[in-house]
């Protein structure tokens, strides 16, 4: 419960730093043309606002609807619908009075705000915390594998060689790579020898569905770090410290073979040949009914079992670190975003909302992790409101584009039925993505 709420506090800080930057964008570039902002708020407020305060001509408010913000620019078909405004003259500091270029850039605000703090956050976590990862060639006991990865070709063991024949330097980008490149092959070696595991549409859309595939293979060289209430291990008497060796007289070299046993002997009694202070001894205990006895392992030789790769930033030289990590952000989830129109990978089945967003945030709280989770979303944000939806600024934008090469605005009556039909897309969109995540919730696969 204490990792849903800290999760759910960094989604609401998130989104709420992000918003309010959005709509920034769009209230500067409207000030700056002289065009008059009636509200700028923080989440939506119909009916009532959480808080409100008129400065000038604008009322600043937050409100209790936590799906967005928003700016309401006088003389400008919007979410708030205000029909009677627009059956007026237009005044001069009206939206609709403005040249279409000053509209433009108007509508873009939001946008290029968001694209602007992402790489301004990723240039600042780069500075301060650099960038560590695990290079693929150094996961060197090869990888254990789950059904899916089994499934799709991989074998506990694998050692991950190339994708299509490329060398992936960080190994958590393998799959990303897969699946945003639409490999077509993976090499492995396997038993000592080069392997080819084929990747088809429909190993993509598993990729897709699951949280993952693989995990880097541990040896079994472990001891207990803690003990789980009311578990078999705490019952039957092991203590913190142990050093495990053998099960019932077999002898593991990797810790996955060893969960294994337990998983086939559940409910059954095993022997553990332990070393407790120095002294060997052994001790039996009955495995419960998911095939586990109760402990979190402490391993010997942490520092021996990967050796991870760490890179220093100075100042200047996070700056073209940053917008480089920002370009590749946006490049790999347009790629992301394409496999929503290819049929066989299914990617529309795994959209999804409040809950898969809030998901991506640590169970606790790091700020390293938070902000390039808030730098991913802004990302996420401009993308997203680019689509050439009516009710998003991308639809507002495409209406501009068709006037400035035209030299025809369009009519507002118009405007108005597109803004209706965009809002009820969206509203179905959102519902469709949340519904996913309830789903996930009722089938265990979230």
């Amino acid at each position: 419960m204490e990792s849903i709420l800290i999760k759910t506090a960094q989604l609401l800080l998130s989104l709420s730093i992000l918003v309010v930057l959005h709509e920034a964008g769009h209230f500067m570039f409207a000030r700056l043309f002289k065009t008059r902002v009636e509200k700028f708020y923080l989440f939506f407020n119909p009916w009532f606002s959480l808080f409100k305060i008129q400065k000038g001509e604008t009322e600043y408010g937050i409100g209790w609807l936590p799906l967005g913000g928003y700016v309401k620019i006088s003389g400008m078909i919007d979410e708030s619908m205000d029909k009677e405004a627009m059956k007026l003259p237009p005044k001069d500091y009206e939206f609709r009075a403005k040249p279409a270029w000053q509209r433009l850039l108007i509508m873009l605000g939001g946008v290029l705000m968001n694209f602007i703090f992402a790489m301004v956050i990723y240039i600042g976590v780069l500075y301060a915390w650099g960038e560590q990862y695990l290079p693929t060639e150094n996961v060197k006991y090869g990888i254990v594998v789950n059904e899916v990865g089994e499934q799709i070709g991989f074998k506990t063991g694998d050692k991950i060689l190339t994708v299509d024949n490329q060398y992936i330097e960080q190994f958590n980008k393998i799959v990303p790579t897969i699946v945003l490149d639409g490999a077509k092959t993976v090499q492995v070696e396997r038993n000592g020898e080069k392997t080819e595991v084929e990747i088809t549409g429909e190993d993509l859309a598993l990729l897709l569905k699951s949280k993952g595939i693989w995990e880097e293979r541990i040896p079994y060289d472990i001891q207990i770090g803690r003990l789980a209430k009311d578990m078999p291990a705490v019952n039957a008497g092991f203590e913190v410290g142990d050093v495990l060796g053998a099960v019932d007289g077999k002898a593991f070299d990797y810790y996955d073979q060893f969960t294994a046993y337990l998983e086939s002997n559940v409910n059954q009694e095993v022997t553990f040949e332990i070393t407790r202070n120095g002294q060997a001894m052994t001790q039996s205990v009955t495995v419960n009914e998911d095939g586990k006895i109760g402990f979190n392992p402490a391993f010997n030789n942490p520092e021996g079992l990967f050796e991870y790769k760490t890179i220093k930033y100075g100042f200047f030289e996070s700056i073209p670190a940053g917008i480089n990590r920002g370009v590749q952000t946006t490049g790999n989830y347009l790629k992301q975003f394409k496999l929503f129109f290819k049929k066989e990978t299914k990617a529309y089945e795994s959209l999804g909302g409040f809950a898969t967003i809030g998901n991506i945030f640590a169970p606790t709280w790091d700020w390293a992790h938070f902000w390039n989770m808030t730098a991913f979303i802004s990302i996420i944000l401009a993308i997203m409101n680019l689509l050439p939806i009516p009710a998003l600024d991308g639809g507002h934008v495409m209406f501009l584009f068709g006037e400035m090469i035209t030299g025809r605005k369009p009519g507002e009556k118009f405007l108005e039925y597109a803004q209706i039909a965009g809002m009820v897309l969206l509203l179905a969109l959102v519902l469709y993505a949340n519904a996913n995540d309830i789903i996930k919730m009722i089938n265990g696969t979230f």
